[in-house]
């Protein structure tokens, strides 16, 4: 987009340079910079106010800013009358030839400013309505009655919101019947781990409520915007109209509840997306399918699509979050059941059809291409894999998988040519390729805004996104840069005004940013990379790309928690292949209506620049440098853009100094790249001959045993997949020999994802105790889809890997034995059949580098007692190293921690869990037995060495 916005002045002739050089080199007109700012803040501080303190600024203000425009003509009638009696003849009308541009002062207009060059002032340099300072009190005038413009407007939004009967009736927790409107797309919910298990998916949908009913049957019309929340159990909606041609499906990781922001590139919530339902018209409920492993009735949810009118029976409650732009949550019942009532718009259906069909010609593509092509294209991020999705956001990529104004850009781009020729003859682009003169390309113009608009959904965030686009219309069409910030200034004022909930918006906030950073920041700063011979096209794609990330890190610092090291590489990088990408794939998505043949080949073209992208992003992800860690808040955000703007004015002296820029650079390749070597010298992680390692990933398990050079098996993944992935990247871990699962239970499976990306893992092991259900169906999932054998681990089995030996101790082959399976062989005691997963859990005992290892798992009592009378508990006496059962849980056999006397006891353990975990009479026993305990919460990450020579010692070093 920066070349295309700078090529006006840059790209073209000589000619074309001189014209456009005094444009770019003129001051920057910020005249409607102040209202825009002050409408936005008032916006954003009175959606939630009182309507009385609402009421009154917006009043206290307008009757302002009119007293300061009366006072502004008097004064200068005043002055005009003087000026007549002093010269004896009469005076022009003040204003009367003046003509005010908002986008500029056009050649020989008046500048409100101050007076265009030549022109005189009748009131004098520095006499009359103001003086010098005569630009104050018309300043003053427009913040004061754009603050209450936008005051009464947020005013308003805010009222609608809080009126009607569904506030009141969410507070008593009612039970109703009503009638919603979708107002957008569905998607679902992110799965959360809690306690042992994860959280069932839910659809969420945004609607609103058109008519409501009380269970006392009294019934009322309103217009009130809710969340619906359907549960799996949920029966498909039956009835009606099929919602269309094109389902909106889930991005992966869409945030669970409204007020979050599932990607911080862009919109307040992640943009829902689409899949294929079959064809539309008919009546019934969408076919089953739409999106890949979603149950029919999940999937039939997610196929609905905007302004489908449903009925619904449910029980309301209030919003979870504050200052949202929802009045309560409706949670969706069975009973009654529900029924769509009315089908969806032309505009929704017609937009549905088209991104059917684009995902149709993706179908045959590459995995990555596949998921990322409708997300470059539309924001369709339905097939969006949460491990790319993460890729993409630990490189600050996602602005890429999101409806943006650089999106429309790219297409005005390929129609009207370069930036500057647009009003010229010798214009070049499709439109005088297709013979259409000045007006038909403007028209065309425009009537591809519209069909932007209508194909990726006509909700604020694309209109946002259209808004943006049309500032860069402006640039390619005229090549004047000097009137694009006031166009921005007004886009802004008017978005605002319009929809007062975009103010809290951080997609809005980070779309504005970006796009002013390109506009002002990107030519100084691409300029300055010339003037030290840096190639024109580098310099250009490097400014605007240091420019956007600058003004937009300490945003992004505030939704993440993180600060990417690696953002203005990957996006040069992906910069390049941005624009084909669209390009093809909105040719895809066009001839996907008329001829499907034609649309797959443009698909599989635009495959190239799409994997490229996923690659870069990926490559960039997998760094174990790609970011640090930053406090999200906006006391962090400020101090992100005070050290930002130190390193900006650093690097304007040391840009005279290649070799400390050399210099520099090698040791930011060095702290992303992070060779292991210098890694352990410098930060003493992880330590030398480490055996063991205990990852810190909140309330859960993992842990690693070293296997050789970038080897370890992993026991456990953890709750989340990123903690345990930064961990194993920590530790060098590239291979996982074999990963153990010791029991289904989500904080110890649910970041297995972590473990297998951008690993080699060759073998996972369980237990035969396969509950909870879904989670053990969700890890067969993962290893069939990377052709990973999934085994079952029986005590008795023996196994080496590298230096690391070890033998399992439990789960007998009493438990569960497969189908088919020969009788199981006798065990003395009789092992008891397991209560639950836990006492499934399987228990090794490790020998490595002369250390003894006893992990337990999350065995309970009555398997410890078990596991004391079996044949193995003589080889369990006096490890060096005890991993604490049920991250130290009050539920415990003393006798086993007796007779295993560890020298040293870990614990895994989440800060503040809600589960009091480690037990303090736990942590007594074990420190009453001479052992060493150290736990995760408080101590981090842990890794076990020994020191040489017999009955070396055992040395524990923290992350």
């Amino acid at each position: 987009m920066s070349r295309l916005l700078d090529e006006a002045a840059l790209g073209a002739g000589p000619e074309e340079r001189e014209e456009a050089g005094p444009d770019r080199a003129g001051p920057l007109d910020l005249r409607l910079v102040p209202p825009a700012l002050a409408a936005w803040a008032t916006a954003a501080a009175t959606l939630d106010a009182p309507p009385g303190r609402t009421a009154g600024l917006a009043a206290v203000c307008l009757v302002g800013g009119v007293v300061l425009l009366c006072a502004r003509g008097i004064g200068r009638r005043r002055t005009a009358r003087t000026e007549q009696e002093r010269t004896g003849r009469s005076a022009p009308v003040p204003g009367a030839s003046r003509r005010t541009d908002l986008a500029g002062p056009a050649e020989g207009a008046t500048d409100l400013a101050g007076p265009a060059e030549g022109a005189t002032d009748p009131a004098g340099p520095a006499e009359g309505a103001g003086g010098r300072f005569g630009w104050a009190r018309p300043s003053a005038a427009a913040v004061l009655l754009c603050v209450a413009a936008a005051a009464a407007s947020a005013g308003l939004h805010g009222a609608d919101l809080r009126r009607g009967p569904v506030p009141e009736l969410a507070r008593r927790f009612a039970t109703v019947t009503a009638e919603v409107e979708l107002s957008g797309d569905p998607w679902l919910s992110r799965p959360r781990v809690r306690g042992d298990r994860t959280a069932s998916e839910a659809v969420l949908i945004r609607a609103e409520v058109r008519r409501v009913e009380d269970s006392d049957g009294t019934g009322a019309r309103t217009r009130t915007p809710v969340l619906l929340v359907v549960d799996a159990d949920v029966p498909a909606p039956d009835g009606g109209a099929r919602p269309g041609p094109g389902a909106p499906g889930p991005p992966a990781t869409a945030g669970e509840l409204p007020g979050g922001d599932a990607e911080h590139g862009h919109d307040a919530r992640a943009r829902p997306a689409g899949a294929v339902t079959g064809a539309g018209g008919s009546a019934g409920v969408p076919s089953a399918g739409v999106r890949e492993g979603v149950p029919g009735g999940r999937a039939a949810w997610l196929g609905l699509l905007p302004s489908t009118r449903l009925r619904v029976g449910g029980r309301l409650a209030p919003a979870l979050t504050e200052g949202d732009r929802t009045a309560a949550v409706l949670r969706v019942r069975g009973r009654p059941g529900p029924r769509i009532v009315a089908g969806p718009s032309g505009p929704q259906r017609l937009a549905g059809r088209f991104r059917a069909g684009l995902r149709q010609a993706t179908d045959g593509l590459p995995q990555d291409a596949r998921a990322l092509l409708p997300g470059l294209v539309v924001g369709d991020t339905a097939r969006i894999t949460p491990e790319l999705d993460g890729a993409f956001k630990e490189t600050d990529l996602a602005h890429t998988l999101a409806v943006s104004g650089s999106n429309l850009t790219v297409l005005l781009a390929l129609l009207i040519g370069p930036p500057g020729l647009a009003q010229l003859a010798e214009r070049r682009g499709l439109a005088p390729r297709l013979g259409l003169s000045l007006r038909a390309t403007a028209l065309s113009a425009g009537a591809l805004t519209l069909a932007f608009v209508v194909v990726c959904r006509p909700d604020p965030s694309v209109l946002r996104a259209a808004a943006c686009g049309a500032v860069a219309l402006l640039a390619l069409a005229t090549g004047r840069r000097r009137s694009l910030l006031p166009a921005l200034a007004a886009v802004v004022l008017l978005l605002v005004l319009y929809d007062p909930w975009l103010s809290r918006s951080y997609g809005f906030l980070l779309s504005v940013l970006a796009t002013g950073a390109l506009l002002v920041l990107a030519p100084g700063w691409s300029e300055a990379l010339r003037r030290r011979r840096v190639p024109p096209r580098l310099a250009e794609a490097l400014g605007a790309t240091a420019a956007a990330q600058a003004v937009c890190a300490p945003v992004v610092a505030v939704l993440s928690a993180r600060v990417s090291l690696v953002a203005v590489p990957c996006n040069l990088l992906a910069e390049a292949a941005v624009a084909p990408a669209t390009v093809l794939g909105f040719a895809a998505l066009a001839s996907a209506q008329v001829a499907m043949p034609a649309a797959k080949a443009f698909a599989w073209l635009a495959s190239w620049p799409a994997g490229w992208i996923a690659g870069v992003a990926r490559t960039g992800a997998a760094l174990p440098g790609a970011g640090v860690d930053w406090p999200g808040s906006w006391a962090g955000a400020l101090l992100l853009a005070a050290v930002t703007v130190a390193v900006v004015l650093t690097g304007r002296r040391l840009l005279r100094r290649p070799w400390w820029c050399a210099l520099l650079g090698l040791l930011l390749l060095l702290a992303v790249v992070r060779p292991a070597p210098l890694t352990r010298v410098i930060t003493g992680w992880p330590p030398p001959g480490w055996r063991f390692a205990m990852c810190d990933v909140g309330q859960g398990d993992a842990t690693v045993l070293a296997a050789g050079e970038g080897a370890g098996v992993v026991v456990d993944a953890g709750p989340d997949p990123a903690p345990v992935d930064q961990c194993l990247r920590h530790l060098g871990i590239t291979r996982v020999p074999l990963l153990v699962l010791t029991h289904f239970h989500a904080d110890h499976v649910a970041g297995l994802p972590g473990v297998l990306r951008g690993r080699s893992v060759a073998e996972i092991e369980t237990t035969g105790f396969e509950e909870p259900a879904g989670q053990a169906a969700f890890v067969r999932r993962e290893a069939a889809a990377r052709h990973i054998p999934v085994t079952r681990a029986v005590a008795g089995e023996e196994r080496r890997s590298g230096p690391l030996a070890w033998r399992v101790l439990w789960p007998p082959p009493t438990v569960r034995p497969p189908p088919g399976a020969p009788a199981p062989s006798p065990w003395p005691g009789a092992p008891p059949e397991p209560d639950g997963p836990n006492d499934a859990s399987v228990a090794l005992l490790v020998r490595t580098g002369g250390l003894r290892l006893l992990l337990l798992g999350d065995l309970e009592p009555p398997a410890q007692q078990a596991l004391l009378r079996s044949p193995a508990a003589a080889d369990v006496a006096g490890v060096d190293v005890l991993k604490v059962a049920h991250h130290g849980s009050a539920y415990q056999e003393p006798e086993l921690m007796r007779l295993a006397a560890p020298r040293v006891a870990l614990v895994s353990a989440g800060a503040d869990n809600p589960y009091g975990h480690p037990a303090p009479s736990t942590l007594a026993a074990l420190r009453a037995g001479g052992a060493v305990v150290l736990r995760t919460d408080r101590d981090g990450a842990l890794a076990v060495t020994r020191a040489p020579g017999a009955g070396g010692e055992v040395r524990v070093t923290r992350e």
